[in-house]
């Protein structure tokens, strides 16, 4: 039975995060950008070619890995994180930044983090080449850290997947994820004060989906990397107006800890909070051999 914990009761608000957005639209526009609030921004690199770059943040993952001694998942977590949200656009990732900050910065821990992105990135063929550690007393408390990255990529103009090809009756194939990956933490941190959770996947690190998107993108009308905002949230970023994601919630089998958080949160708000198993989606006319979990129908 669920005790109806929400993000918003924790100390997090979907809606001010989607107000901020609109808010600040017009600034990043006037730039000269375009394309905002997609998972990637792109910019002309030259006539033939886009760059392609994101910058996310771990959030208070490490608040709950840095006890139980899985930081360096964390590490791996902010790579796969920055590298799979430029990879929706069609890109080819090819270097990545981070930035440590904490009250105090301990070696051990920084360490801990840059050698799990390192891991990652070694497997995506992305050079770290460089970032920045700051040491913050009075901003961060004392023992708590954050950390970040940016991820840079190119793209082919003509091979960009920006969902603009997306029709009625498409379906979305989704790709499994490995746990809770980095979002929604400061909503299992109060479901942790309820009921104690050690299974492996709570603090498991981000899938990387690189050889998947790699595999599929050719094919792809639109790929959304299922983050803050779940399944639906993240696919109508790349659904176009008039049309919409229809999810059937039974096409897959849910990882134990999704029905542990299942006890305490209730259905509609945790798929709007949590990946709840599927980390990453396509849209494509033909799904072969991949698991269908819905149909983009008229909105």
């Amino acid at each position: 039975m669920s005790d109806n914990r929400t993000y918003a009761a924790a100390g997090v608000s979907l809606a001010t995060a989607e107000g901020i957005v609109g808010r600040l639209q017009a600034a990043v526009e006037s730039t000269g950008a375009s394309g905002f609030g997609a998972f990637a921004g792109l910019h002309p690199l030259d006539e033939r070619r886009l760059l392609a770059a994101s910058t996310d943040s771990i959030g208070t993952k490490p608040m709950v890995a840095r006890h139980r001694g899985a930081l360096r998942a964390c590490g791996a977590d902010m790579a796969a994180h920055c590298i799979n949200d430029v990879i929706t656009c069609g890109a080819d990732p090819l270097i990545l930044l981070d930035y440590v900050a904490a009250n105090h910065v301990e070696l051990e821990q920084v360490a801990e983090l840059v050698e799990g992105a390192a891991e990652v990135c070694r497997a995506a063929g992305v050079a770290l080449i460089g970032g920045e550690t700051a040491e913050l007393p009075g901003v961060y408390r004392e023992g708590e850290l954050d950390f970040a990255a940016t991820c840079v990529g190119v793209v082919e103009r003509d091979r960009v997947v920006d969902g603009s090809t997306v029709e009625e009756g498409d379906y979305v194939v989704g790709l499994p994820s490995a746990g809770v990956h980095a979002n929604g933490f400061t909503l299992v941190r109060s479901v942790l004060e309820a009921e104690d959770y050690d299974g492996p996947d709570l603090l498991a690190p981000t899938r990387l989906y690189l050889d998947d998107v790699r595999r599929l993108r050719d094919a792809a009308h639109a790929l959304a990397h299922v983050t803050g905002g779940g399944i639906e949230g993240n696919l109508g970023r790349v659904v176009p107006d008039g049309l919409r994601a229809e999810i059937d919630w039974d096409a897959w089998e849910r990882l134990p800890v999704f029905e542990w958080l299942g006890r305490h949160v209730a259905e509609e708000e945790a798929r709007r909070v949590f990946n709840l198993g599927i980390g990453y989606c396509a849209v494509v006319s033909d799904p072969g051999d991949d698991l269908v979990i819905g149909r983009i129908v008229a909105a």
